[in-house]
């Protein structure tokens, strides 16, 4: 049952990805062509576990190497389009993320992380408004955000 649930939960995330992206280029390419900025931005957010796979966590790292991998194709096929496809990739956040694992997860991720200062939602806003206020000559294909202490 739990398994059947996190499969489910993963491929919810990557559908509802390219579902909504899929809606949203006919109306940023128009954005990019017809707008006062003459670029369009789609920022995703994926997380560090996007780029290192970690034990009990597998379907939470695969469904966050698949926004990374969706994000880079699709910028690929929109660049030239002027819509520009970014993904931020934060490291531990502090959110009620945590509390949704099994206990045995949230014993190892207190054991990894400790005490660190971990970063807050407002910090990974920022990295967002920053891609998105880049000149229309600069695409921000990918902003790696942690904690200062997360090694």
């Amino acid at each position: 049952m739990r398994r059947a649930r996190w499969r489910r939960r993963g491929r919810r995330t990557c559908c509802g990805l390219m579902y909504t992206s899929h809606a949203a280029i006919p109306h940023l390419v128009k954005a990019a062509a017809d707008g006062p900025r003459q670029v369009a931005d789609i920022v995703n957010v994926g997380s560090l576990s996007g780029l290192n796979a970690y034990a009990m966590q597998a379907t939470y790292c695969a469904t966050k190497f698949g926004v990374g991998a969706f994000s880079e194709a699709l910028r690929q096929e929109v660049a030239r389009r002027h819509v520009r496809v970014s993904v931020v990739e934060p490291g531990s956040v502090d959110t009620e993320l945590r509390s949704h694992n099994s206990d045995i997860v949230q014993q190892q991720l207190a054991a990894v992380m400790g005490g660190i200062e971990r970063l807050q939602s407002q910090d990974v806003a920022e990295s967002i408004g920053f891609i998105v206020t880049r000149p229309r000559h600069v695409a921000v294909a990918e902003v790696l955000v942690r904690p200062t202490e997360q090694v």
